[in-house]
């Protein structure tokens, strides 16, 4: 199957998957930004001492401010919303939630948002950390005196009111300005003045649109509505047409070999077969949508389900256990960060670090971001698969398929990368509604190696490079790409 046509969070109707969802937590996700109509910085002001020098009790009742992403969240009573800010707006953001049940005796506090859970754990009276099941790490929240006023102001919906917000967004957040070589205020200075109040929906989405282009980032797009859709993807990245796919499916079917049965999971996006010379080839086409219901619990069900029947004892021990591993990643569009880790934690038998994330933590300098943030890989408490692997790439692997190809390279042993660079976007994306209704998305994060390396733009390179269903591939039924892993690994295991 291809990647699902969809955008983080919410459906998006052309083109790949190219991001991960943001389920509950990236849901949230914004710049840092401007409070009571002034720009703020990576770190929270300081709050005055209470009167009676007394530390203010742990609750999740209250404003917050995330640091690092310019994401206000309230909770009243029962409720949770959220709130995007920049220096010239507060929004409404896209997420609410209600609480189950009451707070525990440390005052943490779980609430109900679609698909997902989101968690509020104070940390103190001022601090507090907020995560979701369905996202890689956590938010830290700083508390705030009250909401901005600007935030309860109906904003105005006109068409250089909606350019200011849009373009306030990226440069406020946007990470990868100077390694793409774009200068964002000399491309304010082109476009602004072609917004007028008289400026048509169709003109000014073509204004947006332009914009973002020239980023080829499939982390970015702009959503006007029918006929007015746009998602970046890197040059040359070409979307397979259903005529394609089958295409692909004979190559990689031909290439199995005759008489191999692929048995498959989550609609179709998880599928094993086991081959000659005790070889298993494991095909992931997504970190998302394994269940018609959509939650992340559900997917995570039917996930341990399907590697439940592939790692099992006999073949992760014994004499007929598998003697390589075959993991295709080429038509993965991303998802759920954590379902990448959990088939990570079968592969394992020693914790081991998958990446480093944080994100962009001034609103005028995109050189700083909030303190790395460490995501481990531990073992699975079950039958564990140890041996060697080959993971095959491509510019189709995208978003939660490359953090996952980025969280196997610190496994021991480490996986040959046989295909192509994978697309080159990790971060999970910002989903912003505009004052006209309209929505966008960006990243504003990095996710790095341990030496503090990261793929975005350029993707993570292969060690052995073949091609990866190219026209002459397909129209051949060749797939060069899992014929060398093949022979890498039976070589391997003779």
């Amino acid at each position: 199957m291809p990647p699902a046509p969809a955008r983080l969070g919410t459906a998006r109707v052309t083109g790949p998957r190219p991001g991960r969802r943001t389920g509950a937590l990236a849901l949230v996700l914004a710049a840092v930004t401007a409070l009571a109509g002034t720009a703020c910085s990576g770190t929270a002001p300081p709050r005055a001492p209470r009167p009676d020098g007394e530390q203010r009790p742990a609750s999740v009742q209250g404003v917050w401010r995330m640091d690092g992403y310019g994401t206000l969240v309230t909770v009243r009573g029962r409720q949770l919303r959220t709130y995007d800010t920049t220096a010239v707006s507060c929004l409404p953001g896209i997420l609410t939630g209600t609480r189950k049940g009451d707070p525990d005796a440390p005052g943490r506090a779980e609430f109900d948002v679609p698909g997902s859970t989101l968690t509020v754990v104070p940390q103190g009276g001022d601090r507090a950390r907020l995560s979701a099941p369905d996202n890689a790490g956590y938010r830290s929240l700083r508390r705030l005196d009250a909401l901005p006023a600007r935030c309860r102001q109906r904003p105005a919906k006109d068409p250089r009111a909606v350019f200011d917000v849009f373009w306030r967004t990226y440069a406020e957040n946007y990470p990868f300005f100077a390694a793409k070589k774009i200068d964002w205020s000399a491309v304010r200075d082109r476009y602004r003045p072609r917004i007028t109040a008289r400026t048509t929906d169709d003109e000014l989405f073509a204004v947006l649109r332009d914009m973002i282009e020239p980023l080829h980032d499939a982390h970015t797009s702009v959503d006007g509505g029918k006929g007015r859709r746009y998602a970046g993807l890197r040059p040359g990245t070409k979307i397979p047409s259903p005529a394609d796919m089958k295409k692909m499916d004979a190559a990689i079917a031909a290439n199995l070999g005759p008489g191999v049965t692929r048995r498959q999971w989550a609609r179709g996006k998880l599928s094993y077969a086991d081959l000659p010379g005790h070889l298993g080839y494991f095909r992931v086409t997504g970190f998302i949508g394994y269940t018609a219901g959509g939650s992340y619990a559900a997917d995570v069900a039917e996930l341990d389900r399907a590697l439940d029947a592939i790692f099992t004892k006999a073949r992760t021990h014994g004499p007929e256990a598998l003697r390589g591993l075959i993991i295709d990643l080429r038509l993965n569009g991303g998802g759920a960060d954590p379902l990448g880790l959990r088939i990570a934690s079968r592969l394992t038998d020693r914790p081991y670090l998958a990446y480093r994330k944080h994100a962009r933590n001034d609103p005028r300098d995109p050189k700083r971001f909030t303190a790395p943030q460490p995501i481990t890989v531990r073992p699975y408490h079950g039958p564990r698969y140890t041996g060697p692997t080959a993971v095959l790439t491509g510019r189709l692997t995208i978003s939660a398929g490359e953090t996952f190809t980025q969280a196997l390279m610190g496994r021991g042993p480490a996986p040959v990368r046989i295909g192509e660079n994978t697309q080159g976007v990790f971060s999970d994306t910002m989903d912003r509604t505009l004052p006209n209704g309209w929505t966008f998305s960006l990243p504003n994060e990095e996710f790095m190696t341990a030496r503090g390396r990261t793929y975005d733009g350029t993707g993570i390179p292969p060690a052995i490079r073949t091609p990866v269903f190219t026209d002459q591939e397909l129209d051949a039924r060749r797939d060069s790409a899992l014929t060398r892993a093949r022979e890498l690994l039976g070589k391997h295991g003779s």
